[in-house]
């Protein structure tokens, strides 16, 4: 079962700044080369990263290097590259903060060619 509402999911390459905010859950929209385009206000308060200065860097190597590697990274460039990435996992954040035990969803629309990254605290 998945952490994430599919019918929210849905709604993302379409996504407000305004309705990112209301989501109950971190969503990071990022370029194909890992880009923040968008960083909504759960994820900076769970990371301690304001979404000013998240903006416009790269997710996997400037805010979050934690997950620069062959899970995480690895598993979004390989969804690129296919242009097809929908998987779900768990994960522990531990950058900037304690560690932090969430589930991770990498979710690309091939139609708008857009990638987001959702975080959810795990229970």
């Amino acid at each position: 079962m998945s952490s994430f509402d599919s019918k929210i999911i849905s709604q993302l390459p379409a996504a407000t700044k305004e309705f990112s905010n209301a989501q109950p859950f971190g969503i990071v929209k990022v370029s194909d080369d890992g880009t923040i385009q968008m960083y909504n206000n759960w994820e900076a308060e769970m990371a301690g990263v304001a979404v000013k200065d998240a903006e416009g860097k790269n997710f996997f190597t400037q805010v979050a290097p934690c997950t620069n590697n062959r899970l995480v990274h690895g598993k979004f460039k390989d969804g690129v590259a296919k242009g097809e990435l929908d998987t779900e996992f768990n994960y522990t954040f531990t950058y900037r903060m304690k560690p932090t035990n969430v589930v991770l969803r990498l979710v690309r629309d091939s139609r708008t060619k857009s990638n987001f990254v959702l975080v959810a605290k795990k229970n």
